[in-house]
């Protein structure tokens, strides 16, 4: 997990965005024990309750289980309702906008197919 924090969403928010993008590039697999809540406040240098609330939002949302004296587990089918979740996310608030760029350039689908499929150059990378 990345050790860096912005200021446009609270810790606890963050942290659980960083467990949802474990499981969704399959780092973390159904099943799978999440790290203690003691060994990430650490790693971090958060408090512990910080931890345990965002872990708390992932229980919430039917993707992790709570198993008493043993931990929080990965639930069976948690990637699945993720993606699901994520394709209406982007969707309904990405989408739109990227969309509206496309057609502001007046780009052509071919352009798009073929500025994915090229390499950057080192030129582009400075201009960025």
């Amino acid at each position: 997990m990345d050790r860096e924090w912005n200021d446009n969403q609270p810790i606890y928010r963050q942290l659980r965005d960083r467990v949802v993008a474990m499981i969704l590039d399959g780092v973390l697999q159904e099943g799978d024990p999440l790290p203690s809540v003691r060994n990430v406040a650490a790693e971090y240098r958060v408090n512990p309750l910080t931890v345990l609330k965002s872990y708390q939002e992932l229980v919430d949302d039917g993707l992790v289980e709570k198993r008493r004296g043993l931990g929080m587990f990965v639930n069976a089918g948690a990637r699945k309702l993720l993606l699901q979740g994520e394709r209406q996310k982007f969707l309904a608030e990405d989408w739109p906008r990227i969309k509206e760029t496309i057609h502001r350039l007046g780009l052509t689908p071919e352009e798009l197919l073929n500025g994915a499929n090229r390499p950057i150059s080192k030129k582009e990378t400075k201009e960025r």
